[in-house]
């Protein structure tokens, strides 16, 4: 389920994702452009971290999300390429940027509840439910048809 759907509308789909990640850039308390955002083959997102994970302190970490299974927390490889999950939020597909900060830290720290397996979050999102939602976060009204 890619949610491209019009070169216009993949616009603002694209600028609401941006805004998206960096309201939990924010509420993350980082500085710098150590993000990106991406609309295919899927809409995804990758944010580094400043801080390594206690259980990989030699891995650099970072957040990802994904229009199938939101965010989730990983550690860098050796080889640049791949990241390793440690954890899913799995609660909801775009919740609020603080409660994705209130998840990150939370694998910091021994309160950590993240899943283990990817939950199929997008299923909930089918058609253009999740494209108006992050359309949304650009404060434009998109036309869908």
């Amino acid at each position: 389920m890619a949610i491209g759907m019009e070169p216009h509308f993949d616009g603002v789909i694209l600028k609401g994702l941006h805004r998206y990640v960096s309201l939990v850039i924010e509420a993350l308390g980082l500085h710098g452009d150590a993000c990106c955002v991406q609309l295919e083959p899927i809409a995804s997102a990758y944010i580094a971290l400043e801080r390594r994970l206690p259980s990989r302190p030699d891995r650099d970490a970072a957040l990802l999300w994904d229009e199938r299974h939101g965010w989730a927390m990983a550690a860098e490889t050796s080889s640049g390429a791949d990241l390793i999950v440690v954890g899913y939020h799995g609660l909801e597909l775009l919740p609020p940027p603080r409660v994705v900060a209130r998840f990150a830290e939370s694998i910091y720290s021994d309160e950590a509840t993240a899943l283990l397996d990817p939950p199929p979050l997008g299923e909930a999102e089918a058609g253009d439910g999740l494209a108006l939602r992050l359309a949304t976060y650009t404060g434009l009204s998109p036309h869908v048809r």
